[in-house]
């Protein structure tokens, strides 16, 4: 008989913008892999739908839930409610628990918890009384992740913000490099896999901040897209530094009890400080994604990623 497996994901339709759509080209990659491992899956839309969850919690076929839930009605502030559920009635599910999707996704809690840690990150104000006036912010929405809301005109000087909108705070914007570390788990510790340069074309960003928006990320026909490339190759001079990066990417796993498979992004500046702009939690594992590539650069399959992360979703008893 073969393993069941389900793929929880958030509602889409035809209105659903670019990186929510994201999450059907993510649903075929598992589906494929699945298959290669012996298991047959089916979708299933996650919407706080009674009826669903309760046929998906009697259905002891099921040995596990592929949870790929990003938004709740369109908003990533309650993603944390899928596998709360889950949790609650003891499913064994892929990637990070409610608590640590909760406190990655509030990126004020996060910051929070990160410097409490003694890991750097960008200074931030969520009030507009403790904005420096002569330091550059930028603005970014608190529980949205895929860059969402993020352009060059939310970089602004202190002195020049009139205002913090409800759901947003202003965080020190770091002019200089961008990495991407991925991280997924393993028998008994994490692999930090192989570190991604963001790199920002010097003729297109010459003066403009070289910030990863929301075009730079999703729209191909854009020329933030097009000047904006993923790299896997450093300079010896770079070697220090990727080398702290990867022992702060292990220790955000720890910190915030991750498991399965994250990203963590940092900027570096001027200084050669690195500091974290940000946690993700289950981060998009399409077929074009950053974790995907770094997988592949460490010789991982598509299939052999898929299985680490059940693998690693197995470690953890829920009573089933």
């Amino acid at each position: 008989m073969m393993k069941q497996a389900i793929i929880l994901h958030n509602p889409v339709n035809n209105a659903s913008k670019d990186d929510e759509l994201d999450v059907l080209n993510q649903a075929e990659l598992i589906e494929s892999a699945l298959t290669q491992l012996g298991y047959s899956s089916r979708r299933v839309i996650f919407d706080l739908n009674t009826n669903i969850l309760s046929g998906l919690i009697k259905d002891s076929s099921v040995s596990i839930v592929f949870n790929l839930v990003e938004t709740i009605y369109e908003s990533g502030r309650f993603s944390f409610v899928a596998p709360a559920i889950l949790e609650l009635f003891k499913i064994k599910f892929t990637g990070s628990d409610a608590e640590t999707i909760f406190l990655t996704t509030d990126k004020i809690v996060c910051k929070t918890i990160l410097s409490f840690n003694k890991i750097i990150t960008p200074s931030w104000a969520k009030y507009l009384a403790d904005v420096e006036s002569e330091r550059y912010y930028i603005i970014k929405p608190i529980s949205e992740d895929g860059s969402v809301g993020i352009d060059d005109a939310m970089i602004v000087r202190g002195d020049e913000i009139r205002e913090i909108h409800e759901g947003y705070f202003a965080e020190e914007y770091i002019h200089g490099r961008e990495f991407n570390i991925s991280i997924i788990g393993g028998k008994a510790e994490c692999q930090v896999l192989p570190l991604a340069e963001m790199c920002f074309s010097d003729d297109y960003y010459e003066t403009r901040p070289r910030i990863l928006g929301y075009k730079a990320k999703w729209d191909e026909t854009s020329m933030e897209f097009q000047n904006t490339t993923r790299s896997f190759r450093f300079e010896d001079v770079d070697m220090g530094l990727i080398d702290e990066l990867k022992e702060i990417a292990g220790k955000c796993w720890r910190i915030f009890g991750l498991r399965g498979y994250a990203r963590v992004d940092v900027r570096v500046g001027a200084d050669n400080v690195p500091k974290v702009i940000e946690i993700n939690a289950n981060p998009c594992i399409a077929p074009d994604s950053g974790f995907v590539a770094a997988c592949n650069e460490a010789g991982l399959t598509n299939t052999e990623i898929i299985k680490r992360i059940i693998d690693d979703a197995k470690r953890y008893e829920t009573g089933i």
